[in-house]
């Protein structure tokens, strides 16, 4: 519970790359995504929300979904790899 505390410190106010995040904390983004789902659920009743910027092709601008918050590795409009991968952050409910 401790590290899901740091998660919020380091995610309210501002989006970070999943990656980047992992980096971070020292942790795979596979564990890192299933500490994201808990924390998500613990948001709920402390006012706030987890924010995502879905992951986005660069070529043809196809937007995944906000579920998905691993790096999806090629677009299926355009089968480019060429991908952004998507941004979490925490935010007050209701923004």
């Amino acid at each position: 519970m401790v590290f899901r505390k740091e998660l919020l410190e380091l995610l309210r106010g501002r989006m970070v790359p999943l990656s980047e995040l992992a980096r971070a904390e020292g942790i795979r983004p596979k564990d890192l995504e299933e500490e994201l789902q808990h924390l998500e659920k613990s948001l709920r009743r402390e006012g706030f929300r987890l924010a995502v910027e879905p992951a986005k092709c660069r070529k043809c601008g196809f937007a995944f979904g906000r579920r998905k918050l691993h790096k999806p590795g090629r677009c299926p409009e355009c089968r480019s790899t060429w991908i952004e991968e998507p941004r979490v952050g925490v935010e007050p409910r209701g923004s």
